[in-house]
């Protein structure tokens, strides 16, 4: 598969007469816990050529679209980001474009953007915006999947990971790790909540689909709980940063640079 993901990046790069600067696997199969008809989530970030940002329109509006987005089918969805959308992002601390800066499947990587872009993440951190963010996620995954008596079990992963990631965000005072499993060896302690979870992510992996079941008490009180404690938490933070935009225009620049001058 790696392959054709490959092979559909170079033709993307044809069509759209754009410079693919990175590529990767993001959700369920980057986080670690697929389904066994999981499809490729593929997202990318890319660099049009300098004459696309010379003009009077700016980037994102009308015609200059800052996506390119490829039909989905059951297999693969690809999707990307122009580069000063990316870095714009990179900006608010928006935790997807930080996952993608962790995930462990990378299909592509080209010229030194990334590697610079890493390097800055210290720069721009700013906790508030990526506690908030997925708070709300868990907040809304429990409200929509676990609420009744029973529930589809599965959906517990997509509010515990949410939930980890705000305590990771507490205790280091960093971007938290894109994988389930370090979360949950990091986060949770020994105890029946983490053998519940464990049994779960061990089904999942196995290929059980986990329909309607009863829901699980234990993790319920525990997302409940954690919601409560984190929210109190984030209306606690009063973190001031210096703007790091000219660092990322730089960024954004010496990219353009390096990538045209070398083609």
């Amino acid at each position: 598969m790696k392959a054709t993901i490959q092979q559909k990046l170079l033709e993307i790069e044809e069509k759209h007469g754009v410079k693919i600067l990175y590529a990767v696997e993001s959700g369920s199969r980057a986080w670690g816990f697929p389904s066994k008809d999981s499809d490729y989530d593929v997202r990318f970030i890319y660099v049009e050529q300098p004459h696309w940002y010379l003009s009077i329109d700016p980037q994102g509006i009308g015609p200059k679209r800052d996506v390119i987005e490829e039909p989905i089918n059951d297999l693969l969805d690809i999707s990307g980001w122009e580069i000063t959308k990316a870095l714009r992002l990179f900006r608010k601390n928006n935790p997807p474009l930080l996952e993608w800066l962790r995930s462990e499947i990378v299909y592509y990587q080209k010229y030194d953007f990334v590697d610079n872009m890493r390097s800055l993440e210290s720069d721009v951190f700013y906790p508030n915006s990526m506690l908030y963010h997925y708070l709300n996620m868990a907040k809304k995954n429990y409200r929509e999947y676990l609420q009744g008596p029973e529930v589809k079990i599965k959906k517990y992963f997509y509010v515990l990971r949410p939930v980890m990631a705000c305590k990771w965000i507490e205790k280091y005072s960093e971007t938290p790790p894109i994988s389930f499993h370090e979360l949950l060896e990091d986060i949770i302690p020994e105890g029946p909540l983490k053998d519940d979870v464990n049994q779960l992510l061990k089904r999942k992996l196995a290929g059980d689909e986990l329909d309607l079941e009863p829901r699980i008490d234990v993790i319920n009180e525990f997302v409940e709980d954690e919601v409560e404690r984190l929210e109190e938490y984030a209306k606690s933070l009063h973190i001031e940063m210096e703007d790091p935009t000219e660092l990322l225009d730089g960024l954004f620049r010496g990219t353009l640079e390096e990538v045209w001058s070398k083609s």
